[in-house]
């Protein structure tokens, strides 16, 4: 594998994402912050249940092996790549890092382009509309229901404890659709969340599996959701019912409590905060933050232990997938996996591939959506929830730039 050379210089860029490919673009942003790539210098596939550990591995040996040239020095600068990976590990879904050949980045007030090899040149483009309606997949209303029913009596008898079920909507997306357009609708209507698209993995997630920088981390495990309420009186107590209701604590404890002893297993000073409601703009999350200091780990190798959390997949991890795979019968692909970006260092960003969707290169289009059953849960509830997280990805495709 040849060795990568990258240099970054400071630049003045403009709208970020008019420097990426419009059929297949590479971003991780928040808001106005952010980084956005073009072209493939370097593609490293990975299939099965070692694929977070593989890639850790051969992200060490890119890295170790590459000269770069960093004027800047904050985080998204030098070689980075980004990547996507499956949610399962029987998925066909085919797990990514790729390093572009051109970065361009914008944190605060440092703005930079980061060139890899010798091939990459500046093209930005107008963002065109893309306008797509999605209809009902593999997985409807009425199957959904009878899933939830059938999970909850799993759980009644004592499979597991917590199952996240989910659905699916699908559509296609019009010939030289520009996908950029969706990140973008998506980051207006949720500047909050991180608005992600890596190989045709393009969503807006508000939940953030690990963030580390010279070794210091952050996770956010979100889990137990409300919509928001018509008025600001009715939007505060939907707030308070969410942090005191038995359900949701009980779901948000299976996923916050699995986090936290991974984490504490490679960082010992990991703390956590008490369950909060987190206002998104259209519906409340229970959230937990964690905080500790990596050391030597990579956020690669934090994924490969963490992933899937009990947010996404349910507890125990092992009864709750077995579950999963046998009532949805379907490949959730990238759905749900990790997306996001890493350093040379091992540090970056990643994010749980939330409120979005995969778009084959052939522009067909899934979305998923799911939610947390435990026992108690209600399917018409469940189903309701789904359709609640399904808008994000709905509204951007359907209007894309409000």
């Amino acid at each position: 594998m040849p060795a990568l050379r990258a240099r970054t210089e400071r630049a003045e860029l403009g709208r970020l994402l008019e420097h990426a490919d419009p059929r297949a673009p590479l971003a991780v942003r928040r808001g106005a912050d952010g980084i956005v790539g073009r072209g493939e210098a370097l593609r490293l596939e990975f299939h099965g249940p070692s694929r977070l550990s593989d890639a850790a591995d051969a992200w060490r040996e890119v890295a170790s092996a590459a000269h770069v040239d960093d004027a800047v020095g904050v985080p998204g600068t030098g070689l980075i790549a980004f990547g996507a990976f499956a949610f399962d590990d029987e998925s066909a879904a085919t797990s990514v890092l790729i390093v572009p050949q051109l970065v361009v980045g914008r944190r605060g007030d440092d703005e930079w382009i980061t060139w890899i090899g010798d091939e990459a040149r500046l093209h930005p483009t107008a963002i065109d509309e893309v306008r797509v309606e999605l209809s009902d997949g593999d997985i409807g209303p009425d199957r959904y229901r009878a899933i939830v029913a059938e999970a909850t009596e799993r759980i009644r008898a004592g499979a597991a404890e917590k199952v996240v079920v989910a659905r699916d909507r699908v559509g296609q997306l019009p010939p030289e659709g520009d996908i950029r357009s969706v990140v973008v609708g998506l980051g207006r209507r949720y500047p909050d969340a991180v608005a992600y698209a890596v190989d045709g993995v393009v969503g807006a997630s508000p939940e953030t599996l690990i963030a580390a920088h010279r070794g210091h981390f952050f996770s956010r495990v979100l889990a137990g959701t409300a919509a928001r309420g018509a008025t600001p009186t009715l939007d505060a107590e939907i707030a308070e019912s969410l942090a005191s209701g038995d359900k949701d604590l009980r779901e948000h404890r299976f996923a916050a409590d699995s986090a936290i002893d991974v984490l504490r297993e490679l960082a010992p000073d990991t703390r956590a905060s008490e369950p909060f409601p987190l206002r998104l703009p259209n519906l409340w999350h229970l959230a937990t933050d964690i905080t500790g200091t990596l050391g030597g780990s990579s956020t690669l190798d934090v994924l490969a232990l963490l992933h899937p959390t009990a947010a996404v997949a349910g507890t125990p991890r092992a009864a709750s997938l077995a579950i999963i795979r046998e009532l949805e019968d379907v490949d959730r692909g990238r759905y749900a996996g990790p997306v996001g970006w890493v350093d040379a260092e091992g540090g970056g960003e990643w994010v749980i591939a939330l409120r979005g969707a995969e778009i084959d290169v052939d522009g067909r289009i899934r979305a998923f959506a799911g939610a947390g059953v435990v026992a108690g849960s209600d399917p018409q509830a469940e189903l309701v929830e789904t359709a609640v997280k399904l808008r994000p990805i709905t509204d951007a495709l359907a209007d894309p730039l409000p």
